[in-house]
């Protein structure tokens, strides 16, 4: 009786959702598509993803599939757009979440889920807050905290030495953000790029990662988390777990 009792704890257990034996606070989606630049990441982003969950106790729902904008939006806190554009999403699928937005839902985006086909769907370009436009070579920099009360930034250092792809960026909608991470564009070549490109600096407004309202809800952008290795990386997480924490909950700025 005790091994049967345990085998069926077991099967209850491995088909609940990261975090749903403890008392969760939140719970998020996470919709993470492999595509040609950005697939091996997924395993170890996943792996890292629960490991936060069941440490900070909220439940995380991992997806791969789009038809999940078909199901109940409204049970999540947030919506994450792990390296996956809102360009896999259909007419019907975009229209779901644009309610959820409207209704309060709240997103994150997360580096190539900032990048949409021109005019595709201006409403997610709005959301998001910048378009882009290109990016350099993968280099090493030196990315700026501009907002420290901010909690995507809480365990990382004034000047963070960061490898990634430094995304350059347009506002065409005028849409304002608050910066929380920054890029010295003294400290890499904004020119490095592949033969018959063209790229340049921004100055010194060039944001890495942001956070703004759109419609009723809240959203956190970062445009940092390139490779696989990022996702094992602590400072990396931190900072990912703040945009979490705050796009979930609205918490943790400091006044």
């Amino acid at each position: 009786m005790t091994r049967f009792l345990l085998m069926l704890t077991a099967i209850f257990t491995a088909i609940l959702p990261t975090g749903a034996m403890a008392e969760s606070q939140y719970r998020i989606l996470v919709f993470a598509i492999p595509n040609k630049y950005h697939y091996e990441y997924i395993p170890v982003a996943r792996d890292s993803l629960e490991h936060l969950a069941k440490l900070h106790e909220f439940s995380m729902v991992w997806t791969n599939q789009p038809t999940a904008f078909e199901g109940d939006l409204k049970q999540y806190a947030a919506v994450m757009f792990l390296n996956t554009p809102g360009e896999e999403l259909n007419d019907k699928q975009r229209a779901a979440f644009e309610d959820y937005m409207r209704g309060g839902g709240n997103a994150i985006v997360v580096h190539r889920a900032l990048i949409m086909p021109k005019h595709d769907w201006p409403w997610y370009e709005k959301m998001v807050g910048r378009n882009f436009v290109i990016h350099p070579m993968l280099q090493t920099g030196v990315v700026t905290v501009e907002d420290s009360s901010f909690p995507a930034t809480f365990g990382l250092p004034a000047r963070w030495i960061w490898s990634d792809e430094f995304y350059v960026t347009t506002n065409p909608h005028a849409i304002p953000i608050h910066t929380v991470l920054g890029i010295d564009e003294s400290s890499y070549d904004p020119t490095r790029i592949w033969p018959g490109q063209t790229a340049g600096p921004m100055g010194r407004d060039h944001p890495l990662a942001w956070y703004h309202s759109w419609e009723k809800g809240r959203v956190f952008v970062t445009a940092l988390g390139h490779n696989v290795e990022m996702y094992r990386d602590p400072q990396y997480l931190s900072h990912l777990m703040g945009g979490i924490y705050w796009a979930a909950t609205g918490l943790g700025q400091k006044k």
